[in-house]
Protein backbone atom coordinates (compact mmCIF):
# COMPACT_ATOMS: atom_id res chain seq x y z
CA UNK A 1 0.00 0.00 0.00
CA UNK A 2 1.29 3.45 -0.50
CA UNK A 3 2.24 5.09 1.93
CA UNK A 4 3.30 9.00 3.02
CA UNK A 5 6.35 9.48 0.97
CA UNK A 6 4.20 7.78 -1.85
CA UNK A 7 1.09 9.32 -1.55
CA UNK A 8 3.45 13.28 -0.83
CA UNK A 9 5.22 12.48 -3.92
CA UNK A 10 1.82 12.09 -6.22
CA UNK A 11 0.10 14.80 -4.42
CA UNK A 12 2.81 17.12 -5.08
CA UNK A 13 3.11 15.89 -8.61
CA UNK A 14 -0.74 16.29 -9.37
CA UNK A 15 -0.57 19.84 -8.07
CA UNK A 16 2.21 20.94 -10.36
CA UNK A 17 1.14 19.51 -13.48
CA UNK A 18 -2.89 20.80 -12.76
CA UNK A 19 -3.02 23.09 -10.25
CA UNK A 20 -5.46 25.91 -11.86
CA UNK A 21 -7.34 23.76 -14.44
CA UNK A 22 -10.62 23.32 -14.71
CA UNK A 23 -12.78 20.04 -15.12
CA UNK A 24 -14.63 19.50 -17.86
CA UNK A 25 -16.04 16.33 -18.47
CA UNK A 26 -16.16 13.16 -15.75
CA UNK A 27 -16.14 9.40 -16.78
CA UNK A 28 -16.56 6.84 -13.80
CA UNK A 29 -16.38 2.69 -14.24
CA UNK A 30 -18.52 0.40 -13.50
CA UNK A 31 -17.37 -1.02 -10.47
CA UNK A 32 -18.94 -0.28 -6.93
CA UNK A 33 -16.17 -0.27 -4.69
CA UNK A 34 -13.99 2.91 -5.34
CA UNK A 35 -16.70 4.91 -4.54
CA UNK A 36 -17.63 6.18 -1.46
CA UNK A 37 -19.82 9.25 -2.84
CA UNK A 38 -22.18 8.00 -6.11
CA UNK A 39 -20.82 7.90 -9.07
CA UNK A 40 -23.54 10.54 -10.77
CA UNK A 41 -23.00 12.73 -7.65
CA UNK A 42 -19.51 12.89 -8.15
CA UNK A 43 -19.78 14.00 -11.86
CA UNK A 44 -22.25 16.16 -10.88
CA UNK A 45 -20.03 17.90 -8.47
CA UNK A 46 -16.78 17.86 -10.47
CA UNK A 47 -17.90 19.25 -13.31
CA UNK A 48 -17.09 22.48 -14.32
CA UNK A 49 -14.68 23.35 -11.00
CA UNK A 50 -11.31 24.65 -10.93
CA UNK A 51 -8.79 22.41 -9.04
CA UNK A 52 -7.00 24.82 -6.62
CA UNK A 53 -4.45 22.55 -4.93
CA UNK A 54 -3.78 19.30 -4.33
CA UNK A 55 -1.90 18.07 -1.48
CA UNK A 56 -1.80 14.55 0.95
CA UNK A 57 -3.78 14.31 4.14
CA UNK A 58 -2.43 11.01 5.97
CA UNK A 59 -2.79 8.72 3.53
CA UNK A 60 -5.70 10.55 1.40
CA UNK A 61 -4.77 12.51 -1.45
CA UNK A 62 -7.05 16.03 -1.16
CA UNK A 63 -7.89 17.94 -4.14
CA UNK A 64 -9.26 21.33 -3.66
CA UNK A 65 -12.18 22.81 -5.91
CA UNK A 66 -13.49 25.97 -6.49
CA UNK A 67 -16.98 26.87 -7.05
CA UNK A 68 -18.56 25.38 -9.96
CA UNK A 69 -18.15 27.92 -13.38
CA UNK A 70 -21.60 27.91 -15.46
CA UNK A 71 -19.95 28.48 -18.51
CA UNK A 72 -17.43 25.02 -17.82
CA UNK A 73 -19.70 22.84 -16.45
CA UNK A 74 -21.69 20.58 -18.82
CA UNK A 75 -20.08 17.28 -21.05
CA UNK A 76 -17.95 18.88 -23.83
CA UNK A 77 -18.03 22.79 -23.38
CA UNK A 78 -14.71 24.81 -23.93
CA UNK A 79 -12.82 21.69 -23.39
CA UNK A 80 -9.61 23.75 -24.25
CA UNK A 81 -9.68 27.07 -22.26
CA UNK A 82 -7.72 27.14 -18.96
CA UNK A 83 -9.02 27.44 -15.88
CA UNK A 84 -7.98 30.70 -15.39
CA UNK A 85 -6.85 32.84 -12.30
CA UNK A 86 -8.43 29.80 -9.65
CA UNK A 87 -6.71 30.90 -6.88
CA UNK A 88 -8.57 34.03 -6.96
CA UNK A 89 -11.47 31.21 -5.86
CA UNK A 90 -13.06 29.89 -2.21
CA UNK A 91 -12.36 26.41 -1.66
CA UNK A 92 -15.76 24.96 -1.72
CA UNK A 93 -15.45 21.25 -2.21
CA UNK A 94 -13.02 18.74 -2.36
CA UNK A 95 -12.34 15.47 -4.26
CA UNK A 96 -10.43 12.65 -1.94
CA UNK A 97 -8.51 9.87 -3.02
CA UNK A 98 -7.47 7.06 -1.47
CA UNK A 99 -5.31 4.89 -2.76
CA UNK A 100 -5.63 1.82 -1.36
CA UNK A 101 -3.32 -1.18 -2.01
CA UNK A 102 -2.75 -0.68 -5.82
CA UNK A 103 -4.19 2.88 -6.77
CA UNK A 104 -2.53 4.63 -9.17
CA UNK A 105 -3.26 9.08 -10.27
CA UNK A 106 -2.06 9.79 -13.36
CA UNK A 107 -1.36 12.87 -15.24
CA UNK A 108 -1.77 12.08 -18.99
CA UNK A 109 -3.27 13.02 -21.56
CA UNK A 110 -6.67 11.48 -23.34
CA UNK A 111 -5.13 9.88 -26.01
CA UNK A 112 -2.49 7.94 -23.74
CA UNK A 113 -3.45 4.06 -24.07
CA UNK A 114 -5.93 3.25 -21.51
CA UNK A 115 -5.36 1.12 -18.60
CA UNK A 116 -7.13 -1.88 -17.56
CA UNK A 117 -9.09 -1.15 -14.01
CA UNK A 118 -9.21 2.36 -14.86
CA UNK A 119 -11.96 3.88 -12.43
CA UNK A 120 -11.74 7.62 -13.13
CA UNK A 121 -11.04 10.10 -16.06
CA UNK A 122 -11.37 13.87 -15.20
CA UNK A 123 -10.93 15.59 -18.63
CA UNK A 124 -9.17 18.96 -17.75
CA UNK A 125 -9.73 22.43 -19.74
CA UNK A 126 -6.11 21.97 -20.63
CA UNK A 127 -6.14 18.85 -22.19
CA UNK A 128 -4.69 16.70 -19.69
CA UNK A 129 -6.63 14.09 -18.49
CA UNK A 130 -6.47 12.88 -14.71
CA UNK A 131 -6.94 9.15 -14.01
CA UNK A 132 -7.51 6.84 -11.36
CA UNK A 133 -6.42 3.04 -12.04
CA UNK A 134 -7.10 0.72 -8.79
CA UNK A 135 -6.52 -3.42 -10.19
CA UNK A 136 -7.58 -4.36 -6.53
CA UNK A 137 -10.55 -2.01 -6.20
CA UNK A 138 -9.15 -1.28 -2.63
CA UNK A 139 -8.86 2.40 -2.97
CA UNK A 140 -11.57 5.13 -2.68
CA UNK A 141 -13.00 8.11 -4.18
CA UNK A 142 -14.95 10.82 -2.27
CA UNK A 143 -16.57 14.33 -3.06
CA UNK A 144 -17.04 17.02 -0.30
CA UNK A 145 -19.86 19.73 -0.71
CA UNK A 146 -18.17 22.34 1.86
CA UNK A 147 -21.05 24.07 2.30
CA UNK A 148 -22.59 21.13 3.88
CA UNK A 149 -20.28 19.32 5.52
CA UNK A 150 -16.79 19.81 6.66
CA UNK A 151 -13.37 19.42 5.08
CA UNK A 152 -11.26 16.80 5.56
CA UNK A 153 -9.00 15.93 7.92
CA UNK A 154 -6.95 12.79 9.02
CA UNK A 155 -7.86 11.16 12.27
CA UNK A 156 -4.24 11.26 13.68
CA UNK A 157 -1.30 12.66 13.69
CA UNK A 158 1.03 14.49 10.84
CA UNK A 159 4.47 12.49 11.64
CA UNK A 160 6.24 15.00 9.64
CA UNK A 161 4.71 18.33 11.66
CA UNK A 162 4.18 16.20 14.94
CA UNK A 163 6.00 18.02 17.94
CA UNK A 164 8.30 15.87 20.25
CA UNK A 165 5.27 16.34 23.29
CA UNK A 166 2.51 15.48 21.01
CA UNK A 167 4.45 12.72 19.81
CA UNK A 168 5.46 11.30 23.52
CA UNK A 169 2.22 11.35 24.40
CA UNK A 170 0.46 9.61 21.55
CA UNK A 171 2.06 6.49 23.40
CA UNK A 172 2.72 7.18 26.78
CA UNK A 173 1.30 4.34 28.79
CA UNK A 174 0.40 2.21 25.95
CA UNK A 175 0.82 -1.75 26.57
CA UNK A 176 0.82 -2.26 23.01
CA UNK A 177 4.30 -3.08 20.75
CA UNK A 178 5.74 0.44 18.84
CA UNK A 179 5.61 -1.33 15.45
CA UNK A 180 1.59 -1.91 15.88
CA UNK A 181 1.25 1.41 17.56
CA UNK A 182 3.22 3.23 14.65
CA UNK A 183 0.63 1.44 11.79
CA UNK A 184 -2.65 3.20 14.12
CA UNK A 185 -3.73 5.84 11.74
CA UNK A 186 -5.52 7.61 14.86
CA UNK A 187 -2.18 8.16 16.26
CA UNK A 188 -0.16 8.87 13.25
CA UNK A 189 -1.74 9.31 9.93
CA UNK A 190 0.17 7.74 7.29
CA UNK A 191 3.31 5.66 8.81
CA UNK A 192 2.40 2.21 7.01
CA UNK A 193 4.67 -1.15 7.44
CA UNK A 194 7.58 -0.08 5.36
CA UNK A 195 8.44 3.44 6.78
CA UNK A 196 7.82 1.71 10.61
CA UNK A 197 10.41 -0.70 9.78
CA UNK A 198 12.76 1.82 8.67
CA UNK A 199 12.47 4.17 11.57
CA UNK A 200 12.68 1.45 14.24
CA UNK A 201 15.50 0.45 12.80
CA UNK A 202 16.93 3.59 12.44
CA UNK A 203 16.40 4.57 16.15
CA UNK A 204 17.48 0.95 17.35
CA UNK A 205 14.17 -0.01 18.89
CA UNK A 206 13.06 -3.23 18.44
CA UNK A 207 9.26 -3.67 17.24
CA UNK A 208 7.81 -5.99 19.87
CA UNK A 209 9.11 -3.29 22.23
CA UNK A 210 5.48 -2.25 24.37
CA UNK A 211 4.66 1.86 23.80
CA UNK A 212 4.69 2.35 27.62
CA UNK A 213 8.70 0.74 28.11
CA UNK A 214 10.16 3.30 26.05
CA UNK A 215 11.86 6.13 27.54
CA UNK A 216 10.87 10.10 26.73
CA UNK A 217 14.15 9.78 24.74
CA UNK A 218 14.12 6.95 22.92
CA UNK A 219 10.41 8.37 21.83
CA UNK A 220 12.15 11.77 20.78
CA UNK A 221 14.80 9.18 19.13
CA UNK A 222 12.29 7.66 17.11
CA UNK A 223 10.48 10.33 16.10
CA UNK A 224 13.58 12.02 14.50
CA UNK A 225 14.17 9.02 12.66
CA UNK A 226 10.61 8.89 11.56
CA UNK A 227 11.20 12.43 9.94
CA UNK A 228 14.31 11.68 8.47
CA UNK A 229 13.34 8.26 6.86
CA UNK A 230 10.27 9.92 5.83
CA UNK A 231 11.90 13.12 4.27
CA UNK A 232 14.60 10.84 2.55
CA UNK A 233 11.99 8.68 1.17
CA UNK A 234 10.21 11.66 -0.44
CA UNK A 235 13.43 13.05 -2.05
CA UNK A 236 13.55 10.02 -3.86
CA UNK A 237 10.18 9.69 -5.06
CA UNK A 238 9.08 6.42 -2.81
CA UNK A 239 9.51 3.13 -2.55
CA UNK A 240 8.51 1.26 -5.75
CA UNK A 241 7.87 -2.71 -4.10
CA UNK A 242 5.38 -3.30 -6.04
CA UNK A 243 2.55 -1.02 -8.33
CA UNK A 244 3.22 1.95 -6.98
CA UNK A 245 4.44 4.91 -9.57
CA UNK A 246 4.05 8.90 -9.22
CA UNK A 247 1.91 11.08 -10.89
CA UNK A 248 3.78 10.68 -14.26
CA UNK A 249 4.08 6.78 -14.04
CA UNK A 250 7.32 7.15 -12.58
CA UNK A 251 9.25 4.74 -10.38
CA UNK A 252 10.61 5.98 -6.78
CA UNK A 253 14.14 4.92 -5.58
CA UNK A 254 13.93 4.75 -2.03
CA UNK A 255 13.42 0.62 -1.89
CA UNK A 256 17.22 0.67 -3.15
CA UNK A 257 17.94 2.29 0.71
CA UNK A 258 15.78 -0.31 2.81
CA UNK A 259 18.05 -1.37 4.74
CA UNK A 260 15.56 -3.59 6.91
CA UNK A 261 11.94 -3.80 4.97
CA UNK A 262 11.48 -6.82 2.97
CA UNK A 263 15.60 -7.90 3.83
CA UNK A 264 14.61 -11.17 5.95
CA UNK A 265 17.85 -13.55 6.63
CA UNK A 266 19.89 -10.89 4.41
CA UNK A 267 22.69 -9.54 6.40
CA UNK A 268 22.40 -6.23 8.23
CA UNK A 269 24.27 -2.97 6.30
CA UNK A 270 25.78 -2.39 9.96
CA UNK A 271 26.78 -5.70 11.87
CA UNK A 272 26.37 -8.40 9.21
CA UNK A 273 23.78 -9.90 11.63
CA UNK A 274 21.36 -11.66 9.18
CA UNK A 275 18.20 -9.46 9.45
CA UNK A 276 15.05 -11.43 10.88
CA UNK A 277 11.48 -11.53 9.93
CA UNK A 278 8.21 -12.05 11.98
CA UNK A 279 4.39 -11.42 11.88
CA UNK A 280 3.30 -8.36 14.27
CA UNK A 281 -0.03 -7.36 13.75
CA UNK A 282 -0.74 -9.19 11.18
CA UNK A 283 2.55 -7.93 9.14
CA UNK A 284 5.66 -9.09 8.27
CA UNK A 285 8.16 -7.35 10.10
CA UNK A 286 11.80 -7.47 10.00
CA UNK A 287 14.67 -5.74 12.24
CA UNK A 288 17.96 -6.51 13.33
CA UNK A 289 18.54 -8.45 16.51
CA UNK A 290 22.02 -7.00 17.09
CA UNK A 291 21.11 -3.54 16.51
CA UNK A 292 17.79 -2.83 17.76
CA UNK A 293 17.35 -3.29 21.93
Amino acid sequence: MPELPEVETIARGVHECVRGDRIVEVWFGSHPQPFKTTPLRQARGLEGRAILAVYRAGKHIVCELSAPDERTSGRGKHRNQRGGDAAAHDVSAQWIVHLGMTGRLLVTTPDAPLEPHTHARLNLASGRELRFVDPRRFGRLDFLDLSRVPGFRAPGADPLTVSGDVFASLFHGRKTPIKAALLNQKLLSGVGNIYADESLFRAGIRPRRLCGRLTRSELEGLRLALIEVLRHAIRLGGSSVSDYVDANGVRGFFQLEHCVYQRGGLPCLRCQTPIKRIVLAGRGTHYCPQCQR
